[in-house]
């Protein structure tokens, strides 16, 4: 579990980076969240704490529904479009990062010749790509969700050992002396202990 967990905080933090270069506000909230539960399960796991581990159970199911939505977004399933501003929450008009910057890709930035149209606006013209950008988003989401499955059936297993664990502990001096039933022996007969070396 703990490997597994340094893996899911590796593959978060790689997502984090390219929805920061894109400016995508939805997916940079959510990676933010994804890395602090790990970071929850993965503490949960070195200090024997279930109660931390079902959290990250918990939210990795929600963790695979967000990229089972992104993965909807970019293919265009059931009326979303990936044209739209929804990953920014409407703030800007950014896009993916993998628009522009993705394999095999040429990026040409041509300025509008019209008088009237402001200097820095500029259209960028991209050609060549030997992926397109949503599908690359599509394969991310889907090593998340492929990572985040195995998590929850470790995260599982890992809870079962701790309560298995957490079960069979028995107290020092506990019940093991005398049954709960019948109440303990009034009188206690002591030996006299004879010293050692006379």
């Amino acid at each position: 579990m703990f490997f597994l967990c340094v893996f899911l905080q590796l593959a978060a933090l790689e997502r984090q980076i390219f929805d920061f270069l894109g400016f995508q506000w939805a997916p940079i909230l959510g990676n933010f969240l994804q890395i602090i539960v790990v970071i929850l399960g993965l503490f949960g796991t070195i200090q024997f704490r279930p109660r931390y581990i079902v959290v990250y159970t918990v939210w990795t199911a929600l963790w695979v529904t967000w990229n089972v939505f992104i993965i909807c977004f970019y293919l265009e399933v059931g009326g979303l479009s990936k044209e739209t501003d929804l990953m920014t929450f409407n703030i800007s008009m950014h896009r993916s990062w993998w628009r522009e910057h993705g394999p095999g890709c040429i990026r040409r930035v041509v300025r509008p010749s019209s008088p009237g149209v402001l200097e820095d606006y500029s259209y960028v013209s991209v050609t060549g790509c030997i992926i397109d950008f949503q599908y690359l988003e599509v394969i991310h989401s889907a090593i998340q969700i492929l990572l985040s499955l195995i998590g929850f059936v470790y995260a599982c297993y890992v809870i079962s050992i701790f309560m298995e664990e957490e079960d069979s502990f028995d107290f020092i001096g506990g019940l093991d002396t005398y049954s709960y039933r019948q109440p303990p022996q009034e009188h206690v007969e002591l030996k006299p202990v004879k010293p050692v070396g006379k």
